[in-house]
């Protein structure tokens, strides 16, 4: 399995709960298609180099995970269609 960083931006509006909520789905997708969450940072909350759909302000998470080309692509898939995640960034990491 290849390793994978990736980094996502989740909307300040949503609340404690809700943005754990977000981080375990996340992680759920990861290992339902076969990959492993190795570590999870949260940044906390920062301002934005410019507004991403009317926000300044978002919380910045980081997550290293082992995985397969399928589950980026599974995981991308569902980045994208999911609210409260204002951007994501998924990079291989080199060996």
């Amino acid at each position: 399995m290849r390793k994978y960083e990736m980094l996502y931006i989740v909307g300040p509006d949503l609340d404690e709960e809700q943005s754990n909520s977000l981080q375990e789905r996340v992680a759920a997708i990861i290992t339902e298609q076969g990959g492993q969450v190795v570590e999870a940072k949260q940044w906390g909350k920062r301002h934005l180099a410019y507004e991403i759909a009317d926000f300044n302000d978002g919380i910045y998470i980081e997550l290293h995970f082992e995985g397969t080309p399928q589950v980026v692509a599974e995981l991308d898939r569902v980045l994208k269609i999911t609210d409260g995640i204002l951007r994501h960034m998924i990079v291989r990491e080199d060996e």
